[in-house]
């Protein structure tokens, strides 16, 4: 990849641990916002009299921003510099988190989350591309190494820091924590230098962006308000989002500069590893978006009990990674991409168990457990395949493709499980009706993730080894999805 590089900077030096402040903590704000809202929605539903639906909107009106902006926010950096795209990110995620927190009602905080979602997309890709443009070639590994494990405690601590904040003051304070957190990261950021990339795309695709933004959020808006609302409003507005992204394909086809390159999809192993994704992340976020309301509307548990419950997931997502990523470089993607949705099914099956007065030690932690095996199997070896699938100057594009893709199937799995599982109106004010629904939700996403094991098992082929050759790994694999670019100059397993 093109740098426009002035300065290398050294692991272990000041400026690099600067550097790691900064980026460390402006993509752990948009990975906090990812999951610690979840512990807050029971709370932020009876403090406004919400319904299903707008619980749902306070999770997706962020997602369709993000998802959909995602591709752009990496190629303003990449053409008007990463630094100061990134602070621009920084700055507009931090007033939209204002916003949240002093939103008056729900309809304020909707809108706030969906202009989040927009710093977001400016943050995250950034991040990542700070690291890659900053430091040497031959410190690139261990600065990324280090961005990707304290951004995983990040991900770890969100909740319980969220849930405690909410037991302890309100739900307003987890959104008020980006406040401190966006100042360290300005002061971190006079240590960045700047990098742009000369070869970036000289005009961004406004019109493609305009259209994915447009047709997500008709889409959702759908598949959330259409079971509940008025029906034939929903169908129309639903049309409207087909057409917005049926133009979005034509365009990304006919512009010279396309924000999704179609022709990465030419490649059979990368449309399938993405089908995966699309199953596995919906199957994901769905039933985290589910088990947090569930843990604390069913079993009656705190908002930092319920943080912390799920919790085993990123601890093994942490440690059994990487060791993914080897197992997958010595005997092919294709069994671990097979056996790890396959695992994460028998994980949902096992949440059917849990129901009012159920233990969490006895039946929540185990089906977590076994999910997040399961998880761990698959994420690494899949984030792999994405990158391998396409030339080495791709990689960058391709995963954030992937990533991108994540973060529709969460959108759209969010949008479609509550009323799919009846979840609907003041459901989760009903505990034994909320269990009901819980209990048809995940098995629904036991399916998509049966469904990704037999797609990876009948699409995905194993490379052919060859003597010499160097292998890639994605060293960072966050629970909410893959990373957005690779490490292209560590080995698979490395340390």
């Amino acid at each position: 990849m093109c740098q426009c590089r002035t300065v290398e900077i050294r692991y272990g030096t000041a400026p690099a641990r600067w550097v790691l402040l900064a980026t460390v903590l402006g993509s752990g704000m948009a990975m906090l916002d990812a999951t610690v809202v979840n512990v807050a929605l029971a709370p932020i539903g009876k403090d406004f009299g919400a319904q299903v639906d707008g619980l749902q909107w306070v999770l997706t009106a962020y997602l369709v921003t993000l998802s959909s902006l995602i591709l752009i926010g990496g190629s303003l950096g990449d053409r008007y510099g990463r630094r100061r795209i990134f602070l621009l990110g920084a700055a507009w995620f931090t007033v939209a988190s204002v916003g949240c927190a002093v939103a008056p009602n729900l309809p304020v905080l909707i809108i706030a989350r969906a202009v989040q979602g927009v710093g977001g997309a400016l943050l995250v890709p950034g991040s990542l591309a700070i690291i890659e443009a900053s430091f040497a070639p031959d410190d690139r590994g261990r600065a990324i190494g280090m961005w990707s494990g304290l951004g995983g405690v990040a991900t770890a601590i969100g909740p319980l820091v969220g849930g405690w904040l909410v037991d302890a003051v309100s739900w307003r304070l987890i959104f008020v924590l980006n406040v401190p957190l966006a100042v360290v990261v300005a002061l971190g950021s006079r240590h960045v230098p700047e990098s742009r990339d000369p070869a970036a795309a000289p005009r961004i695709d406004v019109a493609g962006a305009a259209l994915v933004a447009i047709g997500l959020a008709a889409v959702t808006y759908a598949l959330i308000d259409g079971p509940t609302g008025n029906v034939d409003v929903a169908v129309v507005i639903g049309v409207v989002g087909a057409v917005a992204l049926v133009g979005f394909v034509v365009v990304e086809r006919r512009t010279r500069y396309p924000m999704l390159p179609l022709t990465l999809f030419s490649s059979r192993q990368f449309t399938v590893a993405n089908l995966v994704t699309f199953l596995v992340y919906a199957a994901l976020s769905g039933v985290l978006f589910l088990v947090v309301v569930d843990l604390e509307q069913v079993l009656g548990d705190s908002p930092f009990v319920a943080g912390a419950a799920t919790l085993p997931i990123t601890i093994i997502m942490l440690c059994l990674s990487s060791r993914a990523g080897a197992l997958s470089q010595r005997i092919g993607p294709r069994l671990p991409m097979t056996v790890g949705p396959l695992v994460m099914a028998v994980g949902l099956v096992l949440l059917v168990r849990v129901a009012p007065g159920s233990g969490y030690f006895a039946d929540v932690m185990p089906a977590l457990v076994v999910f997040a095996l399961g998880l761990a199997l698959t994420v690494a070896p899949l984030t792999t395949t994405v990158l391998g699938a396409v030339d080495v100057g791709r990689a960058g594009v391709a995963s954030g493709v992937n990533n991108a893709v994540a973060r529709v199937g969460g959108l759209v799995a969010v949008a479609v499980l509550p009323p799919l599982a009846g979840l609907t109106g003041s459901a989760y004010l009903q505990p034994a009706r909320f269990s009901d629904g819980f209990h048809t939700a995940v098995l629904v996403g036991a399916g998509l993730c049966a469904a990704g094991g037999l797609v990876a098992a009948a699409g995905i082929r194993n490379p052919p080894r060859r003597a010499g050759a160097e292998d890639r790994q994605a060293v960072s694999c966050p629970v909410d999805a893959p990373p957005l670019r690779p490490c292209p100059d560590r080995p698979v397993g490395g340390r």
